[in-house]
């Protein structure tokens, strides 16, 4: 049996915060429906922050109220004991927290130091474990700060270390403005996975420097195997200077695929997926592997 990589498509929260477009509740839910008739088992459907903060994710409760039950794993970003709050009435069982591991970007994303991120971080972990609902504790900058540079393996590892110590499910690693290289990537997730096992683990990478897939393929090599991809790859975090576009969902499948792994996703429709974002979004939308897989699409072959 082919052993299986899981894709959890972040497209309709982070391939959407940072558009100059903003969809409606039922346009999110029209893109969800498209991924989830691609195959994708898991999907982050929104974020419960403050609309004014982020317009594109007002209405999160609107869109998880209309999500067919059991169709994939839903997870929803909170920045704050507020929007857990918020997501756990809308009946979101699976959150994820982001801290970064570099003051500055803290301080530009949630406005605290990364002690309070961390404190605030273990206070939710421990409502979230009385609860019954799932957490992924995200290190954004894991590898480099748009403000501060390179960040110290030790900060990251030190940080994962105590976000388990909490309570978390799982650690989510995080290039959060795609400066990483498969060295530097595969240095820390062996490391990580050494010392947490590389189960609880994922990596969530951008494509900024075009090194996204072998960035992916780095981390497989660490016994990763759970990704972040955004269809299309669409993304772009507004509170990071440079942080451009996700790894595309399609573009990782195909790799996977070829590389002998099993996603359970269907090409053919994610492709389809594809039409639906740039439709929504009003500008076409796709991976590096986009023109290669509409011409296996028009010649039978995919």
């Amino acid at each position: 049996m082919k052993e299986l990589v899981t894709i959890n498509d972040v497209g309709p929260r982070d391939g959407l915060q940072n558009q100059s477009r903003t969809l409606a509740p039922a346009e999110r839910l029209r893109l969800i429906e498209a991924l989830l008739a691609a195959g994708l088992p898991a999907i982050e459907v929104g974020s419960f922050v403050s609309p004014k903060a982020v317009p594109a994710m007002a209405g999160a409760a609107e869109v998880v109220a209309g999500l067919p039950v059991g169709a994939a794993v839903y997870s929803a970003l909170i920045p704050n004991r507020k929007g857990y709050d918020l997501a756990t009435a809308a009946g979101v069982t699976q959150v994820e927290l982001v801290v970064a591991a570099s003051q500055t970007m803290n301080r530009e994303n949630i406005n605290a130091t990364t002690e309070a991120a961390m404190a605030g971080c273990e206070d939710i972990v421990t409502a979230a474990q009385a609860d019954g609902v799932k957490t992924l504790a995200c290190i954004a900058t894991a590898w480099e700060c748009p403000f501060e540079g390179v960040i110290d393996q030790d900060v990251v590892l030190g940080l994962a270390r105590d976000m388990f110590a909490h309570g978390a499910d799982e650690v989510v690693l995080a290039d959060t403005i795609g400066a990483a290289d498969p060295a530097g990537v595969k240095r820390l997730t062996q490391l990580a996975a050494q010392e947490f096992g590389a189960d609880r683990l994922s990596c969530h990478f951008h494509d900024t420097r075009g090194m996204g897939v072998a960035n992916v393929a780095a981390a497989l090599e660490s016994g990763i195997r759970k990704f972040d991809a955004s269809i299309g790859g669409l993304g772009g975090c507004p509170f990071a200077p440079g942080a451009t576009g996700n790894v595309a969902t399609e573009d990782v499948a195909l790799m996977l695929g070829q590389m002998g792994f099993t996603t359970g996703i269907d090409l053919v429709k994610l492709v389809a997926a594809v039409d639906v974002v740039s439709e929504l979004v009003g500008h076409p939308q796709g991976g590096n592997s986009i023109r290669w897989l509409r011409r296996q699409i028009e010649k039978g072959t995919l």
